[in-house]
């Protein structure tokens, strides 16, 4: 028998609803399955019996049904397909979170698995969706996702909504409204069995009290100093909770590229306590995919009281790999260097370069780590009336602490082996940067905007000297917005 809509619809149904029983049940009775269709129980009955026929279900009589292994796998890239739609049309079409399920209802009878794939490839290969609903693999196959309702989670313990159960549009847009979206961070402070209500402590401290029935559809995790050091030694341990903020350190380089539709726009201000300064620009944006990203870095600088356009870089950054339960994501820069800052005045290097920066990031509970390596390499830098190859590798690290959703504190540290010309001769020296800031903004979703400061302490050969740095970045979205 085909895999036709209404079929897939029951098993879809059928997937959804033994989902949500409690073991030892594994049966999903036909009341309840005839009520999530919108069908007659009669009527219910006559198809899973057809279902049954084909080897998709098994069915008891009085007792209820469940899929077989093969009606299981068709359930499960079924609930795939909606659920990449849901995200795609939300990430890239604009869509709201709010609106997409009815969409998806339709699409994902339409769609093929190719097509699937593709999207899914475009997104960055998620795990869940809008919703915090896991996304199956191509197998079928779903990560498990321990997780508490606010009934039954701790009280007075922060914890993270993982996601919502419910795709009414109004539950939706009171929890968007609300600012209990997946991802937020907020805290159960009351429950009270006589008026059947749970009060919460979400963002900016703002109190909540929902009843005990909505509370039962917003799932959390607990974020105990004990899970934080169990995912940082246990390289099977669950996923994490998404950062808020990505992409946006100032001195070590994120593992990230742009999503799709999304493009970014960095500024930069530093001030050494020497009085040199510079500011840059760049632009970051996806080619089709987040696999493949083009960007460009603009900088003005004055140094020694004289000031300028400094050296152009025309960067390429490829995901070549996503992050992962296991596995960190890794993103290489390849970058040109045009000179086209006035060498004469120490503001570029005065010949065309190459710059390579192989950026690894792991997230391990509310902490992300960065590690960073590469060099810089300026073959025809002119100085002293003449060319010289410069070679000057790097290395870096910065660790971010997650305080709360939107608010992260940094520590990010450079070392270089920078090789520069003195009295016609080259030289090299290591200069070693630690730079404590802190990052916060607005907007979980797009667009975004992103601020930040930090304190650079510069050292080399037994000198130090601080400088501010000052960080701004707004994200938004280029594809068509829906009103």
């Amino acid at each position: 028998m085909l895999p036709s809509s209404t079929v897939e619809n029951y098993l879809k149904a059928i997937y959804l609803g033994v989902g949500s029983l409690t073991p030892p049940d594994r049966l999903l009775p036909m009341g309840q399955l005839a009520a999530a269709l919108g069908v007659a129980p009669g009527t219910a009955t006559t198809m899973v019996k057809t279902l049954a026929e084909s080897g998709l279900v098994e069915y008891e009589p009085y007792a209820g049904v469940a899929l077989t292994g093969a009606g299981e796998k068709l359930a499960a890239l079924v609930v795939r397909r909606h659920r990449v739609i849901e995200l795609f049309l939300v990430s890239v079409m604009g869509y709201r979170w709010d609106e997409v399920h009815d969409e998806a209802e339709q699409l994902e009878h339409a769609v093929s698995e190719r097509l699937i794939d593709r999207m899914d490839e475009m997104l960055g290969r998620p795990e869940v969706d809008p919703h915090g609903d896991p996304i199956p693999d191509p197998a079928g196959v779903v990560k498990p996702q321990p997780a508490q309702t606010l009934l039954t989670c701790p009280l007075h313990q922060q914890v993270t909504i993982t996601r919502v159960i419910d795709q009414d549009r109004s539950f939706l847009r009171f929890i968007e409204d609300h600012h209990l979206k997946p991802g937020e961070a907020i805290e159960v402070e009351e429950r009270d069995a006589v008026s059947d209500s749970v009060r919460v402590r979400a963002r900016n401290d703002q109190r909540i009290t929902i009843g005990t029935r909505a509370a039962s559809k917003v799932l959390v995790q607990v974020a105990s100093a004990v899970i934080l050091l169990l995912s940082m030694t246990a390289p099977a341990a669950a996923q994490d909770e998404p950062f808020q903020i990505l992409d946006n350190s100032f001195l070590v380089e994120e593992a990230f590229n742009q999503e799709p539709g999304i493009f970014q726009n960095i500024f930069t201000a530093r001030l050494d306590e020497d009085d040199e300064w510079q500011m840059t620009f760049t632009q970051e944006w996806p080619l089709l995919t987040q696999t493949h990203q083009l960007s460009f870095t603009a900088a003005v600088q004055g140094i020694r009281g004289v000031s300028g356009f400094g050296d152009l870089l025309i960067n390429y950054r490829w995901q070549a790999i996503a992050e992962t339960e296991r596995a960190p994501a890794f993103s290489p820069r390849l970058s040109l260097i045009l000179g086209t800052g006035n060498a004469s005045k120490g503001l570029g290097a005065g010949g065309h370069g190459w710059q390579v920066n192989l950026p690894v990031s792991k997230q391990f509970g509310d902490a992300y780590l960065h590690v960073n390596a590469g060099f810089t390499h300026n073959p025809n830098a002119e100085s002293d009336n003449g060319e010289y190859n410069l070679f000057t590798p790097h290395a870096a690290m910065s660790g971010i602490w997650r305080v709360r959703p939107m608010f992260n504190l940094m520590l990010e540290s450079v070392i270089e082996f920078e090789q520069f010309v003195e009295s016609a001769e080259t030289r090299r020296e290591a200069v070693f940067t630690l730079s404590p800031g802190f990052r916060t903004g607005w907007g979980t979703a797009v667009p975004q905007t992103i601020v930040g400061l930090a304190m650079p302490v510069r050292m080399t050969e037994g000198r130090a000297s601080v400088g501010v740095f000052g960080y701004f970045s707004y994200e938004l979205a280029f594809s068509r917005q829906q009103p």
